[in-house]
């Protein structure tokens, strides 16, 4: 497989348990096999969450400058 189509796998089956479960899928939702191969094209469980568009990205905190004395 390319690196697109394992992308399109995995988005492939998170988006299919989410329907199938009327949620957000868990890692414990899949087979070990399976959820190693899910975080291995696609990174940690949130961002494969987000990749495959079932969850909104988390913002990005905006840098805060401390007023030094």
């Amino acid at each position: 497989m390319t690196p697109e189509e394992k992308r399109i796998w995995a988005v492939t089956q998170l988006q299919t348990r989410a329907a199938a479960l009327q949620r957000l899928p868990k890692k414990d939702d899949f087979d070990e096999v399976t959820r190693a191969r899910i975080k291995a094209f696609l990174g940690p469980w949130p961002r494969a969450l987000e990749a495959a568009g079932l969850k909104q990205p988390r913002p990005t905190p905006s840098k805060k400058r401390r007023d030094h004395p």
